[in-house]
């Protein structure tokens, strides 16, 4: 339940990052220097060549990072219907940091001269278009399995019946146990497509969506196993087929 926090940091956080972002490469105006300096903490320095399809880039992933966590953040709050699970001191205050990290990781890809004064020369690439077709689809089908995993838990007026856990069955559940999980690796590769296959920066962040959508896969998909002697053995945790 309380991961609602997090996508409150997010969208309050990286909607301020993106208003910035926005301002200095339409409006021409300056980063703050505090940004120039987190730029400068995090090793990334200015540069004088012309880089409008990373700025771009950036501006694309900010823009649809935003809208991930204004659309999870509603799901939250009228969708999902959630137990009274608790969760850990320590995870919590990762989860907040993350969320402010993330967006600061995407803003540092901008170079800190901006253009040096420039108009945003916006030029759509093949893999812009790859990106946001493959991050519009996995948004989808992410949202259709949040809806099938809550409508366990109502009645067909709509109304929560019960917080105990069932069998989804559906979508993407037909082939693993955690699609909503899988999706949210794909968001997070279709990112790094955005930003041109060669951010090594975006890699990393992708490696740690894997290994931790994947232990969450492995635990959720081991319950469902121990639980319900019934549940489909063809069903992979976490990846199809794999």
């Amino acid at each position: 339940r309380w991961f609602t926090h997090f996508y409150v940091v997010s969208v309050l956080w990286n909607g301020f990052l993106l208003i910035w972002l926005f301002r200095a490469e339409f409006l021409r105006e300056p980063l703050p220097s505090w940004i120039q300096h987190m730029h400068h903490a995090l090793g990334r320095v200015s540069q004088s060549g012309d880089m409008g399809n990373e700025h771009f880039s950036a501006l694309l992933v900010l823009l649809l990072l935003w809208l991930h966590s204004c659309r999870r953040l509603a799901e939250c709050l009228w969708t999902s219907v959630f137990s009274n699970g608790v969760i850990h001191i320590v995870q919590y205050c990762f989860g907040l940091g993350y969320y402010i990290a993330i967006g600061s990781t995407v803003l540092c890809q901008v170079p800190t001269n901006i253009r040096n004064g420039k108009e945003l020369s916006v030029q759509i690439c093949w893999y812009h278009i790859v990106g946001v077709m493959m991050y519009i689809w996995a948004s989808l089908h992410q949202h259709r399995c949040l809806e099938i995993l809550a409508g366990l838990r109502k009645s067909q007026s709509g109304k929560v019946v019960s917080l105990s856990h069932s069998v989804p069955f559906g979508d993407w559940f037909e082939s693993v146990s955690c699609p909503h999980y899988f999706a949210e690796l794909l968001i997070y590769i279709s990112m790094a497509i955005m930003l041109g296959f060669q951010n090594v920066t975006w890699w990393c962040v992708v490696m740690y969506v894997l290994f931790n959508q994947a232990l969450a896969a492995v635990l959720c998909h081991e319950f469902y196993q121990k639980n319900f002697s019934s549940y489909p053995k063809h069903r992979k945790a976490f990846i199809p087929h794999v």
